[in-house]
Formats: C-alpha cells, structure tokens, sequence
C-alpha cells in the first residue's frame, strides 16, 4: 500500500513539472499540451518503460547455457528473497555495475555488466545481485524506472520549447523571452531533485535487505568499493548516452561525476560501507560470511548454517584465494 501511494504520489509530482514547463513555454496551451504528453508518459513508464531502459543501456538477454553460475545465483537468491526468478540480462562494458528494473516482481529483469562479472568474486556479484533483487522485491524498479523516464522526458521538453519558440517569440510564453532559458536551465534541476529523493533511500534500504538475502554484509560493501573505484575512470558509453537513467545503477555509472554531492543520485559510498559493517557486526557474520557456530551441547548438537553465500566452483581464482565470477 505504502509503495502504490509513494509511486502516486511521485507521477503526481513530475506530472506538476512537467505541466509547468510546458505553461512557461507555452502558457495555457502549453500546460496542456504537456498534460497529454504526461499522461502518454505516465502510460509508458507503467507498461514499456523497462523495455526502453533495457534498450537505452544495451542490455542484452542471455541464454542460461551462456552463464550458468550466474542463472543459478540469481534462481537461488531470488527464492531466499521470496519472489519469481526475473530475467538475466548483461550489459558489454568493461565499467563493473548493475541495475533492476520491471514494474513488478513478476515482470521484472536484472542487469549485470561484463565488467562486473569478470572483475567481483562470486560472493561480491552474489551480494550486488541481491541488492538488485531488494529492489525488486520492496518494487523500487517501478518508482525508479517512471523517474528516468520522466526525467529524459522533462529535459527533452524543455529543450524543445526552448528551440521551437520557447525561447523568444511565443507570445503565450507567461516571462516572455525568458521562459524558455529558465526552464532549460531550470526543469532538469527539478527532475534531478526528485531523481535524488527518490534513489538516496532506497539504495540504503536495498543494501540492508540485500545483505539480509545474501546473509553476508561484508561481500556487498567489498564490491560496493570495487565498483566505485573502477566507475569513475571506466566510461559506460550507454550510461553516459542517457544520463537520466544513472540512479538506476547500483553505483553512479557517469564517470568524471562527483559521487557525493548535493545533485548526487547516490549516496556517499563511504557511508554505505560503513552502514553494511555495522549490519555484519549486527549479524555476527564475519569477512568469509560465516556466523559463528554454537557449541556443541547434550541438546544441540546439530551445526548451525553460516547463512551467508556459498561459493560454487565457478571462474577463476583470484591471487588472494577468492574465487572470480562466472564471465571468466
């Protein structure tokens, strides 16, 4: 009930943005005008928007048979998660990162780069795919996935008002000449406004739960840390090509952007590190993802499960012992 009323309420809000780019373009009429475009909006980033995401980033389905590991992963974590299989998907870049999208659990696919798979341990991809599947589960894909797309959507308008008559000779336009340069300047900032609301949250609320279905804090924040390392000098081409769909990944994919800054879509890294070490320590689980076990009494005599992700053999070994995910 409360995410129905939190997506509402954000389709409500960007529809007000994008109705008031279009009155200080257009006035009256433009408000309208943008109204329907809205709504056609709206219905987009309900039904197709996901698609469309999928597309823009150059994701690409994979058969099972092409990574096994990384199907059987995902099939396992999502039943400890308690929601349908969705489907795999990976991106070609060597930029490590990965996004959730669908507007459900039942329509809903995970993103993984090339990058991500050849570069994290089995139990580092284990814990960025558990994040994605938090993401799925508590449905911040839909929420998210409406706001890249309304956020495209509001910078385009703006830049087409401004060059098609927004910009000077539209007598309709309520600030005359000037309505079109202060909302080409003005609209994207709104959008990125409520882009930062929306995602600062819920990635912390995804890293706890995802560390929560993974059962292993440690191996999340390790590549949380890997992958903002390698984000900020590796270029992800789709990424950069559409910008507004960066608070979709995990770790901002724009490289050259600060990551830790009043715009930012994420949160300071640093933070969620240290945020998913207090949740280790909460847990007892330690750096391997084991919890300790009891002692051994007349009544228990039983071992208990570590509860944290068992690594299969799969890939290759790192020098340190960790065993390399499933890309090779």
């Amino acid at each position: 009930m409360f995410n129905a009323f939190r997506t509402t309420v954000l389709l409500a809000a960007l529809t007000a943005i994008f109705m008031a780019v279009g009155y200080f373009i257009g006035g009256s009429g433009g408000m309208m005008i943008a109204f329907g475009v809205a709504l056609v909006t709206n219905l987009i980033g309900y039904w197709n928007s996901d698609q469309l995401v999928l597309r823009m980033q150059n994701a690409q389905p994979v058969e099972r048979s092409r990574v096994p590991e990384l199907y059987d992963m995902v099939d396992t974590l999502s039943k400890r998660a308690g929601i349908p299989t969705p489907a795999v998907y990976v991106i070609e870049t060597d930029q490590p990162n990965a996004f959730a999208t669908g507007r459900d659990p039942n329509h809903a696919a995970v993103a993984v780069s090339t990058g991500l798979l050849r570069s994290l341990q089995t139990r580092e991809i284990a814990g960025v795919v558990a994040h994605e599947l938090a993401h799925i589960r508590n449905r911040d894909t839909l929420t998210m996935t409406i706001t890249a797309t309304f956020a495209g959507a509001i910078g385009m308008l703006a830049q087409f008002g401004f060059f098609f008559g927004g910009g000077g000779n539209n007598r309709n336009n309520p600030l005359g000449p000037f309505g079109g340069i202060l909302m080409l300047i003005l609209a994207p900032m709104a959008a990125a406004l409520v882009q930062m609301a929306v995602s600062r949250t819920r990635e912390y609320e995804a890293d706890r739960h995802g560390a929560e279905i993974s059962g292993d804090p440690l191996a999340l924040a390790s590549a949380l840390g890997k992958i903002a390392a390698s984000a900020g000098h590796t270029v992800n081409v789709a990424a950069e090509r559409s910008p507004a769909m960066a608070h979709m990944y995990i770790i901002n994919p724009l490289s050259g952007r600060a990551m830790d800054n009043l715009f930012s879509t994420h949160p300071d890294t640093g933070n969620r590190i240290n945020a998913l070490r207090q949740l280790a320590a909460e847990m007892s689980v330690d750096d391997k993802g084991r919890r300790p076990q009891p002692r051994p009494t007349a009544q228990n005599t039983a071992p208990v499960s570590g509860g944290g992700w068992r690594v299969p053999t799969v890939g290759r070994t790192d020098e340190d012992g960790g065993q390399r995910g499933p890309w090779g």
